[in-house]
């Protein structure tokens, strides 16, 4: 009953149509104001939301400054691929598991796909791309992939040169079960790791040569 009477109690020449058309002419009113005074040097400018990701960041990667437009929720991963034309990191399992992704943060190994692009600011990223000299010379690494063909499809192998490299800056003498578990975190999906190991120990050999 009290439904009833409140609906009788309503202004009989307010109809839906002229609500409606109320709500969105206020909406959009809303709206230009915002834009209208959004500026930054505006009295009127709106605080940034706390927690918000600043979109336009700049990281730097294999020694250079990039400027890069990222999503909130954007992985390394993605942006290296997709944004920054480093297709040398992988996305395999893309929840890390398989290794694929693998580059260095501070010459440290990280799986790329589970760091989110914002947090990389003020760090230095290496990709595969970044391993070689000016002058071409590949990385000690690189030349031992190469010299023992230690790879089969190659689809890991980027992942698992990274993890060397960064393995064998604190570890220049590791044995071949300390290499095995070195490189534990990464997989080899034509399970071909004996080779894998014999490239790594190779590798161990260049660096210390180099």
């Amino acid at each position: 009953m009290a439904d009833i009477e409140i609906t009788e109690a309503a202004d009989p020449g307010v109809s839906r149509r002229n609500f409606i058309k109320g709500v969105i002419a206020a909406g959009a009113a809303v709206g230009s104001a915002n834009y209208m005074f959004r500026g930054a040097g505006s009295m009127f400018a709106q605080a940034t939301t706390p927690g918000a990701v600043e979109r336009l960041i700049t990281i730097t990667v294999n020694g250079q400054q990039r400027r890069v437009d990222i999503m909130r929720q954007e992985t390394l991963a993605t942006t290296l691929r997709y944004k920054l034309g480093l297709t040398g990191t992988k996305i395999g399992c893309d929840r890390s598991e398989c290794g694929a992704c693998t580059v260095l943060i501070d010459e440290v190994p990280h799986y790329a796909c589970s760091i989110l692009t914002h947090s990389v600011r003020g760090r230095s990223v290496r990709t595969i791309e970044g391993l070689a000299a000016e002058d071409g010379t590949l990385h000690p690494v690189q030349q031992a992939v190469v010299s023992e063909q230690g790879f089969q499809c190659a689809f890991c192998m980027s992942g698992y040169v990274m993890a060397a490299v960064g393995y064998l800056q604190d570890n220049p003498n590791p044995t071949r079960a300390d290499l095995a578990h070195g490189l534990s975190g990464n997989l080899c999906r034509c399970a071909d790791y004996n080779k894998i190991l014999n490239t790594m120990e190779q590798a161990a050999e260049n660096m210390r040569q180099a």
